[in-house]
Parts: C-alpha cells; structure tokens; sequence
C-alpha cells in the first residue's frame, strides 16, 4: 500500500517532463568527485550510476533528527524491490567516513551509504546552506517534534566519542534519480530540514514498488 498522497514534484528533468534529456549545472563536475565508503575508500561518485539507475539521497548531518528519521524510513525499503527494478538506492553524508557504520547501526539501514567530506558534490549541484524559513513544508517521515529532535541530536553529540555535528550543521540535503550514465530524471533541492521528497515518490519515479511506511496490515485484493 503506498503512503499518503505526495506534494508536487519541486523539480523534475528528462523525458517524463517532455524536456528531453539534459543534465543539471554542475553534474559533470560532481560525477568525477570522489565519495568515501564506509571503509575510508574512495569511490568516482559517477561509478554510482554508471551502469545502472541510482535513487541518490543526499542528508544534512547524521546528528541531524530529520535525517535520522528518513533514514530509519528509507532502511524499510526492501531489497527485493530494488533488485527487481535494478535500481540501487544510496545515501550521501558529508561528514566523517567514520561515522557511517554507527549512523548505519542506528538507523538500521542496510543500502549503501557514502560520504563527501568536503561536500563537493553539495556544492557543485548547487544544494542549499542555512533554512529557508519562508517555506511551509513537513516530511511524513519525520515524527520528532522540533524541540525533542535537536534536544536528542544534541545529546547524542554531546555523548559520542567527540563533541562533532557530524557535517556542516547548516548544510541542507536533496535527492537525485540518475542512470544510467548521466540521464537525470529528477532533481530536487532540500529548502530546509524537513523538505524531504516522500520516499514513495523517489521509489515510484524510479520504477520502484512503492512501501508501506505505516504500522497498518496492507489489505492485498484477491
């Protein structure tokens, strides 16, 4: 069963649109970044999409409560239905590499994950630093008030190995379908910390099942 209906697509390129494909300012620049894995590894962040369509999720911070809670949305994508649509699924931190397998355990999420440290790839796509406060948006995926969601990001800053925001605090994300090679099919920028595009939007643009996300049995027509 998919789950509530979403807003309008912000922005969307590629045939779907009639816009023919083109590439966003910048992606050329970003593809040739390197990413970091979850190892210290670096990785073209073209191989990505090189191959094969990639739904790519760009957070703010992984001390950021938004994120933490899309996240723990998106690790109830399941494999099966990514492996049937041959889409991989990625999220992109700018923190740390060292901070991806905790973030990871946290969460749950068990889809691949890479940092750009530098945030590079932030820049060069043009995502967004500081709120935009003029914007009403409200993720459903984000349950966390704003008081008791910075209060617990802030502990768990406070509580980690080092006092560390995990990224560039004012940094917003966005999310990118692209592949394979560099046809792009949907851009979006994050306004703001609660900005996310719906996961069964990303899902459902990228030729993905959509997913339940609610706690309601899934009523299957016989």
């Amino acid at each position: 069963m998919a789950g509530p209906r979403a807003p309008p697509v912000t922005q969307q390129v590629g045939r779907a649109r009639g816009v023919g494909r083109r590439e966003p300012a910048g992606l050329g620049e970003a593809a040739r970044c390197l990413l970091l894995d979850r190892e210290g590894r670096s990785v073209p962040f073209q191989a990505l999409f090189r191959d094969r369509k990639a739904i790519v999720l760009f957070v703010r911070n992984f001390l950021c409560y938004t994120c933490k809670e899309y996240v723990e949305d998106l690790a109830k994508v399941p494999k099966a239905f990514l492996q049937e649509a041959n889409v991989r699924l990625i999220v992109i931190g700018q923190s740390s590499y060292h901070h991806i397998k905790p973030f990871c355990s946290l969460t749950g999420y068990t889809h691949e994950m890479y940092v750009d440290p530098q945030r590079e790839i932030y820049k060069t796509l043009g995502m967004k630093r500081g709120e935009g406060s003029n914007v009403s948006v409200r993720s459903p995926h984000v349950k966390s008030n704003t008081l008791l969601g910075s209060m617990r990001s802030i502990w768990r800053a406070m509580t980690g190995p080092a006092f560390d925001f995990q990224g560039d605090p004012a940094q917003q994300g966005g999310a990118l379908i692209i592949g394979p090679g560099n046809e792009v099919h949907f851009l979006h920028l994050d306004k703001n910390r609660l900005d996310h595009v719906p996961i069964n939007t990303v899902l459902q643009l990228a030729g993905v099942k959509p997913v339940n996300f609610s706690n309601k049995p899934q009523i299957i027509d016989i």
